[in-house]
């Protein structure tokens, strides 16, 4: 259900969209706003980023494990690949992702679904890994001990 959503709701909305405003404001004025919003974007989250890796920096070098940096620089990733991506609702999400404020309410979001062990990664059948689930914090791993030279 959810990749329905990504793939064909969300694809749709988006032209929707931009038809819409490419109506109203015209083409050209429509793709130069789409490119503007795309390069300012790419600047935000360049500027985000270094924020990010700095605190996180000085969190790892005070001794504490930077948990909430690392979320932080998952959901600026996040901002940069929709703020890329040409369209205006994603444009939309990937700018409240950016902002500080707005971040930390997804963070805690996030922080509070891995504390509750919403999260899982197990091993499937098929050799790989899946995450999701609501059976409690498993992790299934194989482990070999290195032996000669490294």
């Amino acid at each position: 259900m959810i990749l329905l959503l990504l793939f064909v709701v969300v694809p749709i909305a988006e032209l929707y969209t931009i038809i819409r405003v490419g109506s109203t404001i015209g083409f050209f004025n429509t793709l130069g706003v789409i490119v503007l919003v795309g390069l300012v974007g790419s600047w935000l989250v360049r500027r985000e980023g270094m924020r990010t890796w700095l605190r996180f920096n000085q969190t790892l070098a005070s001794g504490q494990i930077p948990a909430k940096e690392m979320v932080d620089g998952v959901l600026i990733l996040g901002a940069g690949a929709l703020l890329l991506t040409p369209g205006f609702l994603s444009d939309v999400f990937g700018i409240l992702m950016l902002f500080p404020p707005t971040r930390a309410l997804v963070r805690a979001y996030v922080m509070r679904r891995v504390k509750a062990g919403n999260f899982v990664v197990r091993t499937n059948p098929m050799g790989g890994h899946t995450t999701g689930g609501r059976r409690g914090p498993v992790v299934d791993t194989d482990a070999t001990e290195p032996k000669g030279e490294i």
